[in-house]
């Protein structure tokens, strides 16, 4: 899992999450198969890395509501580590509990999954 985080005069200021961290909601971790294997990877990310930053680093995610890439996300088009760690449940959660509702709450898969998959592998 990946994120970018921009530094500022040796200070943290943003990240631009992709599909790690959502405003509200977590990035899924299916879509490249290894569903387990990558939730437990998303937690690591988040739990290891982005949440040992300062609380007002800004986030933006590469995904807002109405995506088909997670239900629940917020109609905020980026947010700080602090909001998402009070209003994010996923956040607080042990990795076991985090893991199988992560898991629990997967959407359908998009039709072009497969061949977009596969592409991103080739490149």
């Amino acid at each position: 899992m990946s994120a970018i985080l921009f530094i500022v005069n040796a200070a943290p200021w943003f990240v631009l999450m992709g599909d790690t961290l959502l405003v509200g909601a977590i990035g899924r971790p299916d879509l490249a198969g290894c569903e387990r294997e990558m939730a437990n990877m998303l937690y690591e990310t988040l739990h290891d890395e982005l949440l040992t930053h300062p609380d007002a680093i800004e986030i933006y995610p590469g995904h807002q509501a109405g995506s088909v890439c997670r239900a629940g996300l917020s109609g905020k088009p980026s947010s700080t580590l602090a909001f998402e760690k009070r209003w994010n449940p996923a956040l607080s959660q042990a990795r076991e509990a985090y893991v199988d509702a992560l898991l629990a709450q997967i959407p359908s898969r998009p039709l072009a999954m497969d061949r977009i998959v596969a592409q991103n592998i080739a490149a």
